[in-house]
């Protein structure tokens, strides 16, 4: 009981100091933009919106205080031995790297940058003159829990391993985009991201609980002998990937998989620093090398994979379906395939077009789902109705427009995050491809 009512205790200091720190309220308003700004997107290539800014933020806020609690639990059991010293560099490093491109948000980027700059200072300590700048900077760089930050980059990607197979696709947007053979195909791009409020149990030498903990800590050894209690860590998670040949769902999926076994050997990597000290710069070496090779293997993986959101013979390739539409309605599915609309086959948008317009009040749609089965759905039209049916085809040669990727940084954030890549035939906003 008494052990009960110390964490308690620890933890309402710990989410009042949370309360001070500015670092996750900043982490709600990124992501606010971030969806606003993919919102105004969505509605200048498609002329409606496919997401809703409120519910989105608050599913989104909500997965990152699910993941955090999760996380806590975890590290309470791991250990980290954090400074304020320390989360001042972890962030501070995070969001130059960010400065740089956008992806470096990953906080493991940072651990790795830090924990070289760690075994730098190390060297560089006893040759640096005394009465500079200079020896406060390596002495602070010196003293960085290196085996707790690489331990915590470990447990937020298990957690934004989770998030991802969770909410991955939820904020997926559809696009037209040219291949590498200069053929138009449909593409989705996912982006999320997620601020996580982490309550870390941390070994403090004075003003910590004196109970005893009925485990100990796989970090920090004697120090937790002392005394130990909680700080709030806000950490900010993000995850950026394009997929033509899989569905969202699957492709959060399979990156999912990447970022729990990622997790697992980086934890691993951590263990290692924490017993044999020598090995910290190997380690955090480690935490970017193999970082990278996820991100590697996951634009390889598209790389060897056959485009699927393409129109084949049979008909008319879904690539989106717009929310409260009446393809949402008779159950339509993104990469379905509409072959016959009122009994006529369709194999252009053009005959589409053709085939609606023989009953504008009533349409009846044969389709091959995503298992290649027919399936039978019929709905009335009324006037009210977006754009008809409410699906985004797949392009096609005769597309007008399309939109290309271009990896931006944090200040890139501030103009807009996809350019244009085709012409206009006039000077009307542009969209990725007409909806139906």
């Amino acid at each position: 009981m008494e052990l009960t009512l110390d964490i308690l205790d620890r933890l309402l200091d710990a989410f009042v100091q949370s309360l001070v720190q500015p670092f996750y309220l900043i982490g709600i308003l990124f992501v606010a933009f971030q969806y606003h700004k993919q919102i105004q997107l969505e509605r200048k290539l498609f002329s409606t919106r496919l997401h809703f800014l409120l519910d989105t933020t608050w599913r989104t806020l909500l997965g990152g205080i699910i993941a955090g609690f999760l996380g806590s639990v975890v590290m309470a059991f791991v250990g980290a031995s954090l400074t304020p010293a320390a989360v001042l560099w972890l962030w501070g490093t995070t969001i130059v790297l960010a400065l740089l491109r956008l992806r470096f948000l990953c906080m493991a980027y940072a651990v790795g940058v830090l924990g070289l700059l760690n075994e730098l200072a190390t060297l560089l300590g006893p040759s640096v003159a005394e009465g500079s700048l200079w020896p406060r900077l390596l002495g602070s760089l010196e003293g960085l829990p290196m085996p707790s930050l690489i331990a915590l980059a470990a447990v937020l990607h298990l957690i934004e391993a989770f998030l991802v197979r969770w909410q991955g696709s939820r904020m997926a947007m559809p696009l037209f985009v040219e291949n590498k053979r200069g053929r138009m195909v449909g593409s989705y791009r996912l982006q999320q991201f997620w601020p996580v409020p982490l309550f870390l149990l941390v070994p403090m030498a004075s003003g910590g609980a004196t109970v005893e903990l009925p485990w100990t800590p796989l970090l920090g050894d004697a120090l937790w002998t002392a005394g130990w209690g909680f700080i709030a860590f806000p950490a900010m998670l993000g995850y950026a990937e394009s997929t033509m040949s899989r569905l969202p769902g699957a492709k959060a999926a399979g990156s999912a998989i990447r970022l729990a076994v990622y997790g697992v050997v980086v934890l691993g990597l951590a263990l290692l620093a924490e017993w044999q000290q020598p090995l910290i710069a190997l380690a955090s070496f480690g935490v970017i090398a193999l970082h990278e090779a996820v991100v590697w293997l996951g634009r390889r993986e598209e790389a060897q994979e056959m485009p699927r959101f393409v129109h084949g013979p049979a008909g008319l390739t879904i690539l989106a379906v717009l929310p409260n539409g009446p393809a949402a309605d008779m159950g339509l599915e993104a990469g379905e395939i509409i072959v016959k609309v009122n009994g006529t086959p369709v194999r252009t948008r053009i005959e589409l077009y053709q085939a609606l317009s023989i009953n504008p009040a009533y349409c009846k749609l044969e389709v091959l789902n995503l298992e290649g089965h027919s399936k039978f759905v019929n709905r009335a039209l009324f006037m009210g109705d977006h754009h008809q049916l409410g699906v985004i085809l797949c392009p096609d040669e005769s597309a007008r427009y399309y939109v290309s990727a271009k990896e931006s940084s944090l200040l890139g954030l501030w103009k807009r995050p996809w350019k244009g890549a085709r012409s206009r035939p006039h000077p009307s906003v542009p969209t990725a491809g007409e909806t139906v």
